[in-house]
């Protein structure tokens, strides 16, 4: 075995090294090349004051201010794409870099970690998935019933004997069997449900072969990006960058945990009392835990709200539950789980969750808070710090 493993590790014969693009060597205090006089000495540089200067670097800026604005309005489901991207692969990043500590090569602990992921995924939407038909299938034939017993009822009743409702209620039906478009337009919105389907799924393969190459390339890209900043600063850039991508991560990571606790704790209580639909609403629970702060108490609300099906009783007792856990998780669990992670007052976490999810919907409410944290880490920083100066 130990033979075939390094006969593999030899290279190929006739094979050429792949070609790979290079930082360029970082360039170290040189004394200035002497200047060639044969043509006199060289003029004054242009200031940077003269109207000349100003006025075309000035129209440079607005010109490559449009093409950016125009480029960004025109990728937009791209760019949701690199950040989503961006963000699952600064999440998985601590989970590599703990195996790269424990011996293991970068490559394989990419290996390790998105397989680890992507198994998890798909065997919770294959246990899941049957499950939700099931209970979908079990909703809608209730449904006829739930509405019958609506239509017998008393209150229905009196409003049909006021205001009509039964004969208003056929005579639109009637009309919209009878309109053409109306049923184009069912056929338009089953087509549209399906090609929105087919780009969910290719914007998943998308985001996952990013999440890849983000994940493989990260030491490098935060090279270069250091290298951007001049070297008198590029230390303090590179401490800045460690600490924010660090948080990003362990707050990915920690969301997820805490994410996971809640949904199980949700499903548990709700088997356990007799709440319908356990396994949808628990998936419901999971992914609005997901978002921090008002995550919990939508899923909260939302899960009470459906337990009145089965009466009152089985909604006081599942609220009861689960608003104290809410409770211990915001002072026992959390606090343990992020102890690595961000710290934001509340006040900023819930603007920032609310600006983000009104900007980039799910997505931004869920880099919210990392975003937050790291525009508080550069004011304290640089901005604070300079004004201490003056």
């Amino acid at each position: 075995m130990v033979a075939v493993a390094r006969r593999l590790r030899q290279p190929i014969p006739g094979a050429q090294p792949r070609l790979r693009f290079e930082m360029p060597p970082e360039l170290l205090d040189e004394p200035a090349p002497e200047t060639d006089t044969r043509f006199g000495p060289p003029g004054p540089r242009i200031s940077s004051q003269h109207p000349l200067y100003v006025g075309f670097m000035g129209t440079v800026g607005v010109g490559v201010a449009l093409l950016l604005y125009w480029i960004a309005s025109n990728t937009t489901q791209l760019l949701l794409w690199i950040v989503t991207a961006l963000f699952i692969a600064l999440g998985l990043d601590p989970v590599v870099r703990w195996l790269e500590q424990n011996r293991v090569p970068r490559a394989a602990g990419i290996l390790i970690a998105v397989s680890t992921l992507a198994l998890a995924v798909v065997a919770f939407f294959a246990t899941l998935i049957p499950t939700m038909v099931q209970q979908v299938t079990q909703i809608v034939a209730q449904a006829p019933r739930w509405i019958q017993d609506f239509i017998d009822s008393d209150f229905f009743r009196s409003l049909d004997n006021q205001f009509g409702v039964r004969e208003r209620i056929t005579q639109e039906l009637e009309k919209f069997v009878n309109d053409p478009e109306a049923m184009s337009g069912i056929f338009g919105g089953v087509v549209g449900f399906g090609s929105t389907v087919a780009n969910g799924l290719f914007g998943a393969l998308i985001v996952l072969v990013l999440s890849l190459y983000f994940l493989g390339a990260l030491p490098a890209m935060k090279k270069w990006g250091y290298r951007l900043a001049p070297r008198s600063r590029r230390t303090r850039v590179e401490a800045l960058a460690e600490e924010i991508t660090g948080s990003v991560g362990n707050y990915v990571i920690g969301q997820a945990v805490v994410a996971l606790l809640n949904a199980t704790f949700a499903f548990v209580v709700m088997t356990i009392i007799g709440v319908p639909f356990a396994v949808l609403l628990a998936f419901i629970v999971a992914l609005l835990a997901f978002i921090p702060l008002v995550g919990g108490m939508i899923a909260g609300v939302i899960v009470t709200l459906i337990s009145l099906t089965a009466g009152w009783q089985t909604a006081v007792a599942y609220a009861i539950c689960y608003f104290a856990y809410l409770q211990f998780e915001a002072y026992f669990i959390s606090p343990r789980v992020m102890q690595k992670a961000v710290a934001v007052p509340g006040a900023v976490a819930v603007i920032s969750v609310i600006a983000g999810g009104s900007v980039l919907g799910v997505l931004g409410a869920l880099i919210a808070i990392p975003t937050a944290a790291a525009v508080m880490l550069l004011m304290k920083e640089i901005y604070i710090v300079r004004q201490d100066k003056h």
